[in-house]
């Protein structure tokens, strides 16, 4: 065991840019930054991090075909110490968070245990696993809202349901791409129970949905600057989810690159809302 390899096993740069995430999160629901923003960065990449360490200890099988060279297979770190670091950065998570508030905590243990729940079984479950990556993802701007309390939680629902829907279609057509590798390795998408086709069409309605939700903001997110920015957002996501719509096939969904507008459109509504927050 080597401590580069535990390092490596929890994947930093990603959990660091969850943190920063967490961040603005609470930017735009404060229209600020406090000192308070350290915190959130230290919760949120422990629990990123022990997730990314479970998902490592249970895709150990899968890993063995696809990528050897990680810390597990290469023999850098043992599965007992993979365990170990799990449990230890969940609960140095969910310590630091208790000098936030109990919202955030809340929060925090939510989405330890989804976290938990994914690696162990719900990976394996078509569309609860796509809901459980949709709402992991949301829920850091629900965190960095919740920060700033039950008013920030709530300033922040719009922006979270956008990514819950966005990301849930952008996953669904992700499916419809790798239904081909899926197959061959065993998986059980929502693609192989509706169709390709019937896919994109759920992917759509997602879409849809997001468009919905992005208007729901009130009050002082009424402006002229907010009204642009989320239309030209909005057309991005139905863009994106357009283009798979009359696919058949898994090399057409790949063809359309619906899931890079969608993700786009993601990043834009994100900036929109903390430029929106600001002025």
């Amino acid at each position: 065991m080597s401590a580069a390899g535990l390092f490596r096993i929890t994947r930093p740069t990603n959990a660091i840019v969850a943190g920063l995430a967490a961040v603005l999160g609470y930017l735009i629901a404060t229209g600020t930054v406090t000192p308070i923003a350290l915190l959130l960065i230290g919760v949120v990449a422990c629990v990123t991090a022990a997730g990314n360490v479970l998902n490592d200890v249970y895709d150990i099988e899968i890993d063995r075909i696809n990528r050897p060279d990680r810390p597990l297979l290469s023999g850098q770190v043992s599965l007992r110490s993979a365990r170990l670091s799990a449990a230890l950065l969940f609960l140095a998570g969910i310590l630091l968070c208790t000098a936030i508030n109990l919202p955030a905590l809340a929060i925090a243990v939510i989405n330890s245990t989804m976290l938990a729940a994914y690696a162990i079984n719900l990976k394996k479950k078509p569309l609860l696993g796509n809901i459980a990556i949709a709402y992991l993802t949301a829920s850091i701007f629900l965190f960095g809202g919740a920060a700033a309390g039950p008013e920030g939680l709530l300033q922040n629902l719009p922006l979270a349901g956008i990514t819950f829907l966005a990301t849930l279609s952008r996953e669904l057509l992700k499916d419809a791409e790798d239904v081909d590798g899926d197959l061959a390795g065993g998986a059980h998408t929502v693609p192989m129970i509706i169709g390709v086709r019937g896919t994109a069409h759920a992917a759509f309605a997602c879409a849809c949905g997001a468009v919905v939700v992005s208007y729901l903001p009130i009050g002082d997110w009424w402006g002229g600057f907010y009204l642009i920015g989320i239309g030209l957002v909005d057309l991005l996501i139905l863009a994106g989810a357009w283009k798979a719509v009359y696919c058949t096939t898994p090399a057409c969904v790949k063809r359309s690159r619906g899931t890079t507008l969608l993700k786009t459109g993601m990043f834009a509504a994100l900036l929109v809302f903390a430029v929106a927050a600001v002025i």
